[in-house]
């Protein structure tokens, strides 16, 4: 019985299946007590400032104590700013990826023999086509938008 046990253990437990998991109430707790108008002016303040959606999620959690703007609000973060038409034009994942492909370009100025970042930049980029072609699909991209590393930086600007 025991070496049954162990084998189903085995079998089951190869990939770990730990992950956040959101509350099932879509209200807010009872002791958030800040109202909707006001994480809305504050969430327009620092996109202002230039913070990006979780940046800006990250600060009203830490300095508010609000766990999810969605509850509080009704909306995302991201759909408050695209309302007010201060959302970011790269979809913020996509932004990442190419800061990282063009710090490893630069990288690989200086370290031309570095084989493994060049491997990694490979990844890297055909990442950002995957993604590109999925955000040009849900609109969210022109359908014109190419990405190409002599440019890339200026899109970071």
């Amino acid at each position: 019985m025991i070496e049954y046990e162990i084998t189903l253990w085995i079998i089951f437990c190869r990939k770990g299946i730990s992950r956040k998991s959101l509350p099932y109430r879509r209200s807010p707790p009872s002791w958030c007590k800040i109202d909707a108008e006001q994480v809305k002016t504050e969430i327009m303040k620092y996109a202002k400032k230039g913070y990006k959606p979780s940046q800006i999620g990250v600060i009203l959690r830490d300095s508010f104590g609000i766990p999810q703007v969605q509850q509080v609000t009704g909306s995302k973060i991201l759909r408050i700013l695209r309302v007010a038409g201060e959302a970011p034009a790269l979809p913020e994942d996509l932004y990442h990826l190419v800061k990282k492909a063009v710090t490893i370009r630069k990288h690989l100025e200086k370290n031309r023999k570095d084989k493994d970042s060049k491997f990694r930049l490979i990844l890297i980029e055909s990442r950002i086509h995957r993604l590109a072609r999925y955000y040009k699909i849900k609109k969210q991209l022109p359908p014109n938008w190419k990405y190409e590393s002599s440019t890339a930086s200026t899109l970071l600007a």
